[in-house]
């Protein structure tokens, strides 16, 4: 058996080949920064992604991943969640898959690394990329003062909510009082059990629109292109609806954080603490 480590960089995956190519680009320069190996690899979704669309190599997800690695003999993992915070993906999706991979090649030894921003105590380095993208499109557009909006995903966990809102908390110091940063989802699902998320997108773009405002800046919690996020994703479409609605509102959306150089220093001190 080889006792060679294999560094997984891992995002939830998409259907979307700008993702896979942004997480190869950030895996690669990871690599750069640590003489380490590191592999691009999805937890679901991206291998539907046909190899012509990712330059001729097909996307890598988990479960066939780890699969080739151990009949090839190697047990040893570290996987480097790119996820802001314990996710189901994390407590449950790997855990499970570990277990079925065990009852046929044996014990893994995997050490997964802390998330991007762990709770309590959250990631300084994360709240400056999130200030510096914010802090980008003020300065491109110094005649309007912006109402800004922070939007995740959207959870059924009020674990991944609690995310957000201490992101949140921290941007407002460094703001100080010059604006506030609010808080939205790109989607929820319906009830008052999960009021936690707080309002949609669309909904507070509409709200600010209605009241006069005369444009907004939507803070991008999200690390990759993607379905959701990125050019022609979910949150585009959103803010497109809404400025259709209201022709005189303009919706100014944040570079992405995993287009932000500060990103591989957060993984970096990830691998290390992990391997130590």
């Amino acid at each position: 058996m080889s006792s060679e480590l294999k560094v997984l960089l891992v995002d939830n995956g998409s259907i979307k080949p700008s993702a896979t190519l942004l997480l190869r680009k950030l895996a690669s320069r990871l690599s750069e920064k640590s003489g380490l190996k590191i592999y691009p690899v999805s937890l679901r979704h991206a291998n539907r992604i046909s190899r012509e669309q990712l330059d001729g190599k097909p996307a890598r997800t988990l479960v066939p991943f780890l699969t080739e690695q151990l009949q090839a003999g190697h047990t040893q993992f570290v996987l480097l969640p790119l996820l802001f915070g314990q996710s189901g993906a994390l407590q449950d999706y790997v855990p499970e898959q570990i277990r079925l991979l065990e009852e046929e090649y044996g014990a893994i030894d995997l050490r997964i690394a802390e998330a991007v921003y762990p709770l309590p105590g959250g990631e300084p380095k994360l709240v400056q990329i999130l200030f510096d993208h914010i802090r980008q499109l003020m300065l491109q557009h110094p005649a309007e003062k912006h109402p800004v909006v922070l939007v995740d995903h959207g959870s059924p966990s009020a674990q991944v909510t609690q995310v957000r809102e201490h992101l949140a908390t921290q941007l407002q110091a460094l703001f100080k009082s010059s604006i506030t940063i609010e808080q939205a989802v790109m989607e929820r699902r319906e009830g008052a059990e999960y009021d936690f998320n707080g309002p949609l997108l669309q909904h507070w773009l509409s709200q600010k629109a209605r009241a006069g405002e005369k444009s907004a800046i939507v803070a991008m919690q999200f690390f990759l292109p993607g379905k959701h996020a990125g050019q022609e994703g979910d949150i585009e479409s959103i803010c497109s609806a809404v400025t259709h609605q209201f022709p005189d509102f303009q919706v100014y959306i944040t570079a992405l954080i995993g287009q932000h150089p500060g990103l591989l220093s957060i993984l970096q001190a990830r691998l290390k603490s992990t391997l130590r």
